[in-house]
């Protein structure tokens, strides 16, 4: 039985997408060398050396969080030059047999308009941190009581929560895989990678920009952002596929392009939907959740937007490319 053209005045086309599939592509490659250009630019930053700027969870060392007193909410004004001029400034006790850590390397972050200081520094003691402290009194004080955090991780910790991130996210790469080929095919878990793959790259490529620009640093909670967002990606991208076989079995005598054009359609209000729903709660948690919350929840949020994305309309218009292979699949 011949196989039908699509017709572009199909009224059940709510989305045409593969007549605009080199629009989706383009847009999709020009996010994506962006991002790589973030990538490499953050690897050959001689104060970097890595995709990501890594923070302390990482690479080890002392994070104090300081949380100045101020008056009517409103803090005298503090430069980062000050504190780092003061912090090199500052004769730290020493054990027997040990050397002072470096403090020119700390790098200062003011917050909340100057209410908050995070110093990001080497590995102190209890007494070493508590010598940063009284000597920041007098220049960003008073500081408020109770307002202080210290934490301190190893070297030989954040390597192990490096390795343990990097595995976490290759076995769950790799399941994904694994799962999609005997649900489906090698082609739909082929398509599902390279959709999850184009998420991931744009997620760490924008952090690696911030990174870059800002000084932002990833932690551990950036590696569980990035595998919610592989999640979620996956789960959408299959609920495409899905239907896309139910159209093969329903349209086998249609054209591919027809198939997948109904197939993105009949979900696309689904996945419309279930993004929103889903970043209600991650922009309420950007505005409200606090420093510590912050940039986990912009990480999800930017990963639910591109994994709408790649999920209803670069997958399926890649599927699209084996119009032969799939429509004998789908007559079989």
């Amino acid at each position: 039985m011949p196989i039908s053209n699509p017709d572009p005045k199909d009224r059940s086309l709510r989305f045409p997408l593969t007549s605009r599939r080199r629009q989706v592509w383009l847009i999709s490659a020009v996010v994506l060398l962006i991002s790589v250009a973030g990538l490499v630019l953050s690897w050959t930053n001689p104060q970097i050396r890595s995709p990501l700027r890594p923070g302390l969870d990482f690479t080890g060392g002392t994070k104090i969080q300081l949380e100045r007193r101020c008056a009517a909410e409103t803090c005298s004004d503090l430069s980062v030059s000050t504190i780092e001029n003061t912090l090199t400034a500052i004769p730290l006790p020493v054990e027997p047999g040990r050397r002072a850590p470096n403090l020119d390397t700390a790098r200062v972050q003011l917050l909340d308009r100057g209410q908050s200081i995070v110093l990001r520094i080497p590995a102190l003691t209890a007494s070493q941190g508590q010598a940063v402290i009284q000597a920041l009194e007098p220049v960003a004080g008073p500081f408020v009581a109770g307002g202080q955090s210290v934490d301190t991780i190893g070297p030989s910790l954040g390597v192990q929560l490096l390795r343990s991130s990097l595995i976490s996210l290759l076995v769950a790469f790799t399941g994904i895989a694994i799962y999609i080929t005997i649900r489906y095919d090698r082609r739909f878990a082929f398509l599902a990678l390279v959709a999850l793959a184009h998420d991931i790259v744009i997620v760490c490529g924008v952090f690696a920009w911030l990174g870059l620009i800002t000084g932002l640093e990833v932690d551990s909670l950036f590696a569980v952002a990035l595998l919610t967002i592989a999640g979620y990606s996956v789960n959408d991208t299959v609920v495409v596929f899905d239907r896309i076989r139910e159209r093969q079995r329903e349209d086998g005598d249609l054209h591919l392009t027809v198939q997948v054009d109904r197939a993105v359609s009949a979900t696309l209000t689904r996945t419309l939907y279930t993004s929103g729903t889903t970043l209600l709660p991650l922009i309420a948690l950007i505005l409200f959740g606090g420093s510590t919350l912050y940039w986990f929840a912009v990480a999800l949020a930017l990963g639910v937007v591109v994994g709408s994305w790649s999920s209803i309309a670069l997958a399926p218009s890649l599927l699209s490319l084996w119009p032969s292979r799939t429509s004998a699949q789908a007559s079989a």
